[in-house]
């Protein structure tokens, strides 16, 4: 099943702060129908990383949220032109962000296997150096997906 296709897909954005990617993601999330509305999702990105950060290590964050808002599970890919600052395990900034949008029917199985599935792909240096250099949503779109579905 696939959770994402090019049109999530957004390369080379400029956002001063984490709030400004929760806004940006949250009002993607209704423009691409994955959500009814946009507070709800952004309410809900927030709430998990007042949780404990989802800034992970070597430039990379898994924001995620969780909502009766929420309609469709996905996932979003953001590239940033510069470092957001994020409270990062590593302390670094962040340069992609890779975002969940799970329905709350669905927290407990689909959230937590994508978030694993995830997760392990960032211990893959292959797939960073990969992900890193992918200039393309499409190319961006394929890689994704072949580490999604090949685990």
């Amino acid at each position: 099943m696939s959770m994402i296709t090019k049109d999530h897909i957004f390369l080379n954005q400029t956002h001063a702060s984490r709030e400004a990617v929760f806004q940006f993601l949250a009002e993607k999330a209704v423009e691409l129908t994955i959500a009814a509305s946009a507070q709800p999702v952004l309410e809900a990105l927030e709430l998990r990383e007042s949780e404990g950060t989802t800034g992970m290590m070597d430039g990379f964050a898994i924001p995620h949220a969780k909502s009766a808002a929420i309609t469709t599970p996905s996932v979003m890919i953001v590239s940033f032109t510069e470092g957001v600052e994020w409270d990062s395990l590593d302390g670094q900034p962040i340069r992609y962000a890779i975002a969940l949008f799970i329905p709350d029917g669905e927290a407990g199985t689909t959230h937590l296997q994508l978030l694993s599935k995830i997760a392990r792909m960032l211990m893959k240096q292959e797939f960073k150096e990969q992900f890193a250099a992918s200039q393309t949503s499409e190319a961006l779109c394929e890689l994704f997906t072949k580490y999604l579905d090949g685990e």
